[in-house]
C-alpha cells in the first residue's frame, strides 16, 4: 500500500472559478426575487394613521393592489390603467374596468347573502393612494368595483403609520 503524506512545503493551488459562479448566480437570483416583491408597490407618500393594523400579506396568495396617484393615475403592477388627463369621454375607464373584471375573476367567491346562488369576489381589493390624492379619485375605483359584471365588495386602504424614532 502506498501512502503518500503530504509534503507542508509543497503548495496547493484552489480553483475558485466555481466558487465565484456559485456567488454570482446568488446575487443575481436574490436581486430577481427583490424586484419581484415590490412589482405591485408605487413609490407614493402614503396618508398617516394614529391606529392601523399592520398589513402582513401571507407569501403564497395573490393580491389585488392598485395605486393611486396624487395625479389620478391609476397603476397596476407598473402599467398605467387610467389617467385623467388621457382617458376621456364615455369609454374613459374601459382599460381599469378590464383590469377590475380580470382581478374579480381571479379572486376567490363566495356567495353574495345566506342562500344567494350568486356568487361574489370574497377577497379585498387594495387600494395605495398618495395621501395627496384627490378622494374622487378614490371614489372613482369604488363605482367601477361595484358594477354589477365586476362586484368587488371588499376594499382595503393602505395608510402609514407615523415613525416612533422621529422627533
Amino acid at each position: 500500500m502506498n501512502l503518500q503524506k503530504h509534503d507542508a512545503e509543497t503548495e496547493m493551488q484552489m480553483d475558485m472559478t466555481p466558487m465565484i459562479d456559485v456567488v454570482f448566480l446568488l446575487i443575481i437570483f436574490f436581486m430577481v426575487i427583490t424586484d419581484l416583491t415590490q412589482q405591485d408597490l408605487e413609490d407614493l407618500q402614503l396618508p398617516l394613521a394614529q391606529q392601523a393594523s399592520p398589513d402582513k400579506p401571507k407569501a403564497d396568495e395573490w393580491r389585488p393592489i392598485i395605486n393611486l396617484k396624487h395625479t389620478g393615475e391609476m397603476i397596476i403592477k407598473r402599467n398605467k390603467y387610467f389617467d385623467p388627463e388621457v382617458n376621456t369621454g364615455p369609454k374613459k375607464y374601459e382599460d381599469l374596468r378590464t383590469q377590475l373584471l380580470s382581478m374579480a375573476n381571479r379572486m376567490k367567491k363566495a356567495p353574495l347573502a345566506e342562500g344567494s346562488t350568486k356568487m361574489v369576489p370574497d377577497e379585498p381589493l387594495m387600494i395605495r393612494a398618495d395621501e395627496s390624492t384627490a378622494f374622487r379619485y378614490v371614489q372613482d375605483i369604488m363605482e367601477q368595483c361595484g358594477d354589477q359584471t365586476i362586484s368587488i365588495w371588499k376594499l382595503q386602504l393602505a395608510v402609514s403609520v407615523p415613525d416612533p424614532n422621529a422627533k
